[in-house]
C-alpha cells in the first residue's frame, strides 16, 4: 500500500514538472522578446514583422541615413601583365548601407604567379569612414596561366562620414608578391673559375 501510494506521488510530483517545463519553454519566447527589446539588439522583431503589435526593426533603421548619397567610384591599376578591372565604374550609396561590388582579375601570363592588392582613398579623410566587411586585398592569391578570378568587396560608409564628401574613389593596386619575375638562365651567368670572370 505504501509502495503504489509512493509511487502515485512520484507520477504526480514528475507530473507538476513536465507542465512547469513545457510552460517555461512557451515563455522563452516573449521573456527573450522583452530582454531583447530592453538590450536595443531587438533581433525577434525582425522575423516578426507581419504579426500584429510587434515592433518592425526594418522601416526604422537608424543605421542607414537615407537623407543623402555618396557616389563611390572604383579605380583598378595593375603592376604587371595581367589584367585587374572593377565590374562596374561606380554605385550610389547611402551612409550605413551595406554594398557589394565585384573586381575581375585574369593571369595573362604563361606562369604561376602570386599576387595582393592595395586599396586607397580619394579623398584621404574617407579611408578612416570607408568599412570594409570583406575584401580581397586582405589575402594573397595565386593564379595559374590564364586563370580568371571575380572577388567581391562588401563595404558600409561610416554615416559620421563629413556631410562635405558626395563622391569616393576606391582604388586598387594590384601587384605581383615577391616580384616572380622569370630568373636568368644559369647558364649566361656562369663564372669561369680559373679567370674569376663570367664565361
Amino acid at each position: 500500500m505504501d509502495l503504489r501510494r509512493e509511487n502515485f506521488l512520484m507520477v504526480r510530483k514528475l507530473a507538476v514538472v513536465a507542465v512547469c517545463m513545457f510552460a517555461f519553454g512557451y515563455a522563452l519566447v516573449p521573456i527573450y522578446k522583452a530582454i531583447c527589446e530592453m538590450t536595443g539588439i531587438n533581433v525577434l522583431a525582425l522575423g516578426d514583422r507581419n504579426i500584429p503589435g510587434a515592433t518592425s526593426a526594418v522601416g526604422t533603421n537608424t543605421q542607414v541615413d537615407l537623407s543623402r548619397s555618396i557616389t563611390v567610384e572604383f579605380d583598378a591599376n595593375a603592376r604587371g601583365p595581367w589584367e585587374f578591372k572593377p565590374a562596374q565604374r561606380s554605385v550610389v550609396v547611402h551612409p550605413g548601407e551595406l554594398t557589394t561590388v565585384m573586381y575581375e582579375f585574369q593571369n595573362t601570363q604563361n606562369r604561376r604567379m602570386s599576387a595582393q592588392a592595395i586599396p586607397s582613398y580619394a579623398p584621404q579623410q574617407a579611408s578612416a569612414h570607408f568599412n570594409k566587411l570583406e575584401c580581397f586585398c586582405f589575402n594573397q592569391y595565386t593564379l595559374e596561366p590564364g586563370e580568371k578570378k571575380s572577388w567581391p568587396v562588401a563595404f558600409v560608409i561610416d554615416p559620421k562620414l563629413s556631410k562635405d564628401v558626395k563622391t569616393i574613389t576606391l582604388s586598387y593596386t594590384f601587384f605581383e608578391v615577391g616580384g616572380k619575375t622569370p630568373a636568368a638562365p644559369v647558364a649566361a651567368v656562369r663564372v669561369d673559375a680559373s679567370s674569376g670572370s663570367p664565361s
